[in-house]
């Protein structure tokens, strides 16, 4: 298992990696589709490649399309026979499938789609499959949970129960030699770094003599001790700007539960409640009894927070369903989905009562066996319009896609950087169907879980009462008079994206009276530039009463009703039969990075001697 085989040296002398080299210079990118910096990050990986790098690291945001950029990767990679076998590695289920979907609609330079040209594997691969073939080339898509069972059988992976949705029932240990794979790229490689899980993500991907990717978002110090600091980096703030991904806001909601606890009384009636069994019995306490807010939904609940909570959640939902005409999207963070004692499912008893529009439109997803089907809940979460609150623990916190999601509440705490980004990233994503200006962060914890990520990530959240408190016209009046130009310039662009992205062909034509075409998104794209170069003349654009009115009150896009009057459709019925009842800026995140290597000198080298250098 330590050792190449005959044939696999055979193979290895044999290929000709100089000009595979030669063929990544001299051939452009020229795929379509392909976003800028997606071409600047497929680039930097190349030229790590042709420098010899065995370990190499992307960071881009969530959101930036890293799945596509890494198809596009492969391609290239195989086309300049760069490598022949490539291991593309998730941790969930769903994102393997979503992977695969992707390489069958990748449609290549010469007109065919990826898996008509190259053979595409996802999860169910067989022994013999591992076998060296120098005329075989081809792509495997496998859960990291697989993986680890293939290599090292159950008893040496997670140990993880048989009801997780992760794993899969017929996996079993096989012999996979060191060979098999020429690169590994490592999808979401922020995660199973840490804790029990480190050793064995560390050993799957050790085992294997092949070139490491790891793709990321969120880049942590036990990710750069093993792949390196990124090669290239694309933040979710410079994406913003870009007009990428939509900018969002924050409301933060006071619950003197959630930060200062629960104090019980002497005489004071409570329930007492058996986690095991259920089992509830009435009581009254016969001394006082406090709880620091850590406990609350660990060791006590407290029904009237939860709902005064959701009640206040209900409030900027209709507010939001009366401007726009749409309920919105509505993702819930709860602590737990424990027997007898889930968190999860008193949010959803709750507000299933307080918004009254029954079971279908408030649903739970979670790992638990209580979960019919969490899969399938996803999928109608993303393309449905029931549910429109979905109630999780952390099963849709990473790696989950739905573009309409505008509503993200945390009424958990969160400690991990990390995870904070994760959780944030689900709402970035555009959503041209709806017109997405933004999406909202409710901080439940009165803020103070925005305050604590502040300067370690690269999302710039403004506490908001309200929507949009400072004016677009104090923003510009702020740029005019110096004041913080360079941030209050970057809001003026994030505003002037929205207002791109939902403004009519009557709006285009009325903003052409002040910019060529009235193209609002090339304005943006240039406003920098301008305010460099032409600021005057720039100023006078922008402190136009009549040019300000209309960035307020431009002619929105309208959404129109269709009535197919000729589409002819196909109606039939069967009996059912029932059985037994089921039928940070990129600049202050550097700033940050490099303070904490710094602070940090000999923990970091001791990190780096042991992921580099184990033995010694």
């Amino acid at each position: 298992m330590n050792f190449h085989t005959p044939d696999a040296l055979e193979e290895m002398f044999n290929r000709n990696i100089n000009e595979a080299k030669r063929w990544l210079k001299e051939n452009p990118n020229n795929i379509e589709k392909l976003r800028p910096y997606q071409k600047e990050a497929i680039a930097a990986v190349e030229k790590a490649l042709i420098e010899n790098k065995r370990k190499i690291m992307l960071a881009m945001a969530t959101g930036t399309g890293k799945t596509f950029t890494t198809v596009v990767m492969i391609y290239r990679l195989i086309k300049s026979c760069y490598a022949k076998r490539i291991l593309f590695l998730v941790d969930r289920r769903a994102l393997a499938a979503q992977a695969a979907q992707a390489f069958s609609a990748f449609i290549t330079p010469s007109g065919n789609k990826f898996n008509q040209e190259y053979d595409v594997f996802s999860q169910g691969f067989k022994k013999e499959d591992f076998t060296p073939n120098a005329g075989h080339t081809f792509v495997y898509i496998s859960t990291i949970q697989r993986m680890a069972i293939n290599l090292f059988g159950r008893e040496g992976s997670f140990g993880q129960g048989e009801s997780d949705p992760e794993i899969d029932d017929e996996a079993e240990k096989i012999t996979i030699p060191i060979h098999a794979f020429d690169i590994i790229i490592s999808d979401e490689c922020h995660r199973g770094y840490t804790s029990k899980d480190t050793n064995i993500w560390r050993s799957v991907l050790n085992h294997f003599d092949a070139i490491k990717i790891g793709l990321t978002a969120t880049p942590a110090s036990h990710t750069v001790a093993y792949f390196g600091h990124p090669i290239y980096r694309y933040t979710v703030e410079q994406a913003v700007l870009d007009g990428f991904l939509v900018d969002y806001q924050a409301i933060k909601i006071k619950s003197n539960v959630r930060i200062n606890g629960i104090f019980l009384k002497e005489g004071e009636k409570v329930g007492i409640k058996n986690p095991e069994t259920g089992e509830e019995l009435l009581d009254t306490l016969e001394d006082e009894r406090e709880f620091n807010s850590e406990d609350i939904e660990r060791r006590i609940t407290s029904p009237d927070s939860n709902r005064k909570i959701l009640e206040e959640i209900k409030k900027h939902a209709l507010e939001h369903e009366e401007r726009t005409g749409r309920f919105p999207k509505t993702l819930i963070f709860a602590v737990n989905d424990l027997p007898h004692i889930s968190h999860a499912d008193q949010i959803v008893n709750l507000a299933r009562e307080i918004f009254g529009r029954g079971d279908d439109f408030v649903q739970k997803i979670t790992g638990s066996p209580s979960v019919d089907r969490p899969l399938e809940k996803i999928r109608r979460f993303r393309n449905r319009p029931f549910p429109a609150i979905v109630v999780t623990v952390d099963m849709l916190s990473t790696g989950v896609d739905i573009p309409a999601l505008e509503f993200i509440v945390f009424l958990r705490p969160v400690k991990s950087r990390i995870l904070w980004t994760q959780m944030l990233g689900r709402g970035t994503r555009k959503c041209p169907d709806i017109n997405k200006e933004y999406f909202t962060i409710f901080d439940c914890f009165d803020g103070t879980l925005i305050e604590y990520f502040k300067d370690s990530t690269d999302f710039v959240v403004e506490i908001q009462e309200t929507v949009e408190t400072v004016t677009i016209e104090q923003i510009i009046e702020n740029i005019w008079n110096n004041v913080e130009r360079e941030y209050n310039t970057k809001r003026l662009i994030k505003r002037l994206r929205r207002i791109a992205d939902t403004m009519s062909a009557k709006a285009r034509e009325d903003f052409s009276y002040y910019i060529p075409d009235g193209d609002i998104s090339k304005f943006a794209d240039n406003l920098c530039e301008s305010l460099r170069n032409k600021f005057s003349e720039t100023m006078n654009i922008l402190r136009n009463k009549d040019f300000q009115n209309l960035l307020v009150n431009y002619d929105r896009a309208k959404k129109y009703f269709y009535v197919a009057y000729n589409h002819v459709d196909s109606v039939v019925s069967e009996p059912v039969f029932k059985y037994n009842d089921t039928s940070l800026k990129p600049e202050d995140y550097l700033v940050a990075f490099s303070r904490f290597v710094h602070e940090n000198k000999t923990k970091i080298e001791a990190l780096s001697i042991l992921f580099l250098n184990p033995r010694k």
